[in-house]
């Protein structure tokens, strides 16, 4: 009698392992209906596997987490599933989802540097990015500079105009490290294939340069016969005499019109009243305006100025600029 009840029980154990079994078998192969798919999904900092299999429930996109626990602890996944926001979509099975998880290859979202923008309008866009997240405590220029390993080194110029990829929350400071280290990296590799004799000591006034190139014009064709002109009268020992850096020297008190008077005033920006370079970049660059730059256009003139439409006319000499400034800007006031 007692080994009958016994074998009854191994019986019913068997069978109902077996079921569980099938039943395992079957959710790992099951397709995964995604409600409203492609869908976002968020794995917070902290959370383990069995806290990811729950909020999969909430969801609706789970319904049986205790197998997904099962088969992440079996397959020792369960303590290396990664932060961030994944896409879901339909067909996938529990396991893949595990993979997904695995992988690390979160949604990223764009931020971009535009050229020719400033540092300090490079902070604006920072703290209103929606998807970036502030430090707890801002830092100040020098102490940012320093945390990047640049102490004492002006803050303008110092990051890469591009467009990175983050994932969700990524904190500002590593946006602006990355730029940072971008902008070495270009710099670098510019100045080592610069044009030779070039009138510029060392690349910080190479960087210097692009950045005014930056601001005088956004055609890309021009950048490298810009760069010439500027090139040019520094080896003349003339004044770049450049509108941008007057602007830039103003700060706030630009108005958004330069007058005679701005450009008789003299501050370490001013290139009207100071010759050579000025003593920092005056804006952030791409790689257009370094290489424009480091091999510039070879060319006579030594002046050139706006013809209202994005172009300049350029000309080589005093007469034929001033000719140029009134058909091009006195005739159009």
């Amino acid at each position: 009698m007692i080994l009958r009840l016994f074998l009854l029980l191994v019986a019913i154990v068997a069978v109902g392992a077996g079921l569980a079994f099938a039943d395992y078998s079957a959710f790992l192969k099951k397709e995964l209906t995604i409600p409203d798919a492609p869908a976002t999904f968020t794995i917070e900092k902290g959370w383990s596997g069995k806290r990811v299999s729950q909020e999969l429930v909430k969801r609706d996109i789970l319904d049986k987490p205790w197998w997904l626990d099962i088969y992440a602890r079996a397959e020792g996944l369960a303590g290396s599933i990664k932060t961030g926001q994944y896409t879901l979509t339909n067909g996938m099975t529990p396991p893949e989802l595990m993979a997904l998880f695995q992988t690390g290859q979160t949604l990223e979202y764009p931020f971009t540097i535009i050229e020719g923008s400033t540092f300090r309008q490079l902070l604006d866009k920072l703290a209103t990015a929606e998807r970036l997240k502030q430090t707890d405590q801002p830092l100040d220029e020098e102490a940012l500079m320093t945390a990047l390993g640049k102490p004492g080194v002006h803050p303008e110029g110092q990051f890469f105009a591009d467009t990175y990829l983050s994932p969700n929350m990524t904190l500002t400071t590593d946006v602006l490290a990355r730029a940072s280290r971008l902008l070495d990296t270009v710099l670098a590799e510019e100045w080592e294939n610069r044009q030779p004799d070039l009138p510029l000591a060392n690349a910080y006034e190479a960087l210097i340069l692009a950045s005014i190139v930056e601001k005088e014009t956004a055609v890309a064709a021009e950048r490298p016969l810009i760069a010439g002109v500027f090139l040019s009268r520094l080896i003349k020992k003339m004044r770049l005499q450049t509108d941008p850096t007057v602007i830039y020297g103003m700060g706030e008190s630009f108005d958004g019109n330069i007058r005679r008077r701005d450009l008789t005033t003299d501050t370490p920006y001013n290139t009207y009243t100071r010759g050579g370079l000025p003593p920092t970049p005056i804006a952030l660059v791409g790689r257009e305006a370094i290489h424009a730059v480091l091999n510039p256009q070879a060319t006579d003139a030594l002046y050139f100025v706006s013809r209202g439409d994005g172009t300049h006319q350029f000309s080589k000499t005093l007469e034929e600029h001033n000719a140029a400034v009134a058909k091009y800007q006195l005739n159009k006031r």
